[in-house]
């Protein structure tokens, strides 16, 4: 428990300062580059205020589990909150900063599958710690919990688009890959398989979550009963 709170410490600070230094250093270049103090780059506007906006939005969701724990009372496992982190620091600083959605095959893909395995997780424990409450006359079923657990990864997965469609539509970016690196706009169905891909990747990592908390619960409850 004591190695697993020290890698949690040290991968919340570093993760922390992959986001810090970069929001430093593109609110600068945005800042030349609007005022044309900065020469064009092959990379338009568009791209560094998504950059900064994932960075401002990664220190924000970072401090998430905390919020929990002391708003709620609810703690986070240690797991899931090095997964967390984890994630994090995929899906910003290596995904959007060091561009690995572009350079790196089916980089979007795993972790879209990730996350929804992990909100699928999340999903489950949050009802399954209401369900062993004392204080609670709730005693629900495995097949509910999982249920439960199920659709809230997949809502999860489907309010993340909504925020990707709206930011791309308000500031011009490109959360949802509608056009290609080069800058060249998809058309027709192509514009929307990405989107689709990860609808159906966040719907088959919340199945996969949920099944495996089914199969857990089930287990359980025939121990107990034994």
């Amino acid at each position: 428990m004591k190695d697993k709170d020290k890698l949690s410490r040290f991968l919340y600070f570093s993760v922390l300062v992959s986001f810090i230094v970069p929001i430093v250093y593109l609110t600068v270049r945005i800042i030349l580059m609007s005022t044309g103090n900065l020469a064009e780059t092959t990379r338009p506007m568009s791209d560094y205020i998504l950059m900064l906006l994932e960075c401002v939005l990664g220190v924000i969701v970072i401090h998430l589990p905390s919020f929990l724990e002391k708003k709620f009372q609810f703690v986070v496992p240690k797991t899931l909150y090095i997964m967390y982190l984890v994630f994090l620091y995929c899906a910003i600083f290596l995904g959007e900063i060091r561009d690995y959605y572009y350079h790196v095959p089916h980089w979007d893909s795993i972790l879209h599958t990730f996350s929804s395995l992990m909100s699928g997780a999340f999903g489950f424990m949050v009802v399954d710690v209401l369900n062993r409450d004392k204080h609670t006359s709730i005693n629900l079923s495995p097949l509910f919990v999982s249920v439960f657990a199920f659709c809230f990864s997949i809502a999860f997965g489907t309010l993340w688009e909504i925020y990707e469609f709206s930011f791309d539509s308000l500031l011009g970016l490109n959360m949802q890959k509608f056009r290609l690196a080069d800058g060249t706009l998809l058309i027709g169905q192509k514009a929307l398989s990405d989107t689709m891909k990860d609808i159906i990747l966040d719907t088959l990592g919340a199945f996969i979550a949920s099944s495996v908390g089914f199969i857990y619960l089930k287990l359980q409850k025939r121990k107990g009963n034994q």
